[in-house]
């Protein structure tokens, strides 16, 4: 019995050899909960300037690069017009039943394949895209076969291609959906919060222009894209501006023997816009081009205006806010032969 039990002692002291040897030759990494080098161990120390080697010669061969700051504009963007499903027709056509539904998964999924493969994946090109989601109109909870389609869609989306989309702009919010998102905040990872960006009707055209060249938004979200205009289009960069409260702001195009066209329009307008010509002679008298006036967000979405003289000189735009809210100002020029 004695020597059955040395025999038992000796197993297990070799068992615990064998432990003993099992940690001895596992690979030493360094602490992940910590930053201070001098809490680390003479192995752990090893091995973070073993990493830092490794990192550095990569870096020196260029086998990687780090990654650049995303970019603010630039992106790809998908508008999402939920408004639209008010229409009856079209939303029996296409979530009456599960196979008009699968339809349109099909659809939706396709379409983002397309946009994928107009991506730049070059080290500097841009490879994400940027959703615009317009929620004016919203048919809330009410359409049912809408939310089951809008569940799946993101979740096929978010499984297969999670990091191809920069941002998800939210545009004309409606309060309660605000609320509902301020609710459920507190379960969403920093990541995923960090890809959302939301919009009442009063902060979305200058939202939008943050991420989106403004030349490149539509007119009814408060760019200066109006599509089938000749004189303008997207190629043509636009200007913008913050207008303080209470203050004028000036812009001066000169002008010689041409004809200068220009267009503009203030996010929300509620200002006064007015234009003249200013001779360079000193004996030259200025021409109004324009009367002083004041414009309202009713009146007009984008204004434009042309000048032709073969006089030097300078055309004079003034936009005088006198409200107490910062103004976001737009506008773009350019200049034609003198047709006389």
């Amino acid at each position: 019995m004695a020597v059955e039990t040395q025999k038992l002692g000796a197993v297990v002291k070799l068992e615990k050899a064998k432990v003993e040897e099992s940690k001895i030759i596992e690979p030493v990494s360094f602490k992940e909960g910590t930053n201070v080098v001098a809490e680390l161990s003479e192995d752990e120390k090893e091995a973070l300037d073993e990493l830092k080697y490794h990192i550095q010669d990569a870096l020196n061969k260029h086998e990687f690069t780090a990654k650049e700051e995303e970019k603010p504009r630039g992106h790809p963007v998908c508008y999402n017009v939920y408004g639209e499903f008010q229409n009856k027709v079209m939303y029996q056509n296409t979530f009456a039943d599960e196979e008009k539904r699968s339809k349109f998964l099909r659809w939706r999924i396709q379409f983002s394949e397309k946009s994928i493969r107009k991506f730049d994946f070059s080290p500097n090109g841009i490879n994400t895209i940027l959703q615009a989601i317009d929620l004016k109109n919203f048919p809330g909870s009410s359409k049912k076969e809408l939310r089951q389609a809008t569940n799946q869609a993101l979740n096929l989306l978010q499984d297969n291609y999670p990091e191809f989309v920069a941002k998800q702009v939210f545009i004309n919010v409606p309060w309660w959906y605000l609320a509902f998102i301020r609710m459920i905040s507190p379960f969403l990872t920093q990541r995923i919060k960090s890809k959302f960006v939301f919009a009442g009707p009063s902060k979305s055209a200058e939202t939008l222009i943050k991420y989106i060249a403004p030349e490149q938004v539509p007119a009814q979200y408060g760019g200066m894209n109006r599509g089938g205009e000749e004189e303008f289009t997207v190629v043509d960069v636009v200007t913008d501006v913050t207008i303080k409260p209470k203050t004028k702001h000036i812009i001066e195009f000169p002008i010689t023997k041409s004809n200068l066209v220009w267009e503009l329009r203030v996010v929300g307008w509620d200002v006064k816009y007015g234009a003249e010509f200013v001779p360079t002679a000193e004996d030259g008298y200025a021409m109004i081009i324009s009367e002083t006036r004041k414009v309202s967000s009713a009146d007009e979405t984008v204004i434009s205006g042309s000048f032709e003289t073969s006089n030097p000189g300078k055309v004079v735009l003034t936009i005088d806010n006198q409200t107490f809210k910062k103004k976001k100002l737009l506008y773009r020029f350019k200049t034609k032969a003198y047709s006389y």
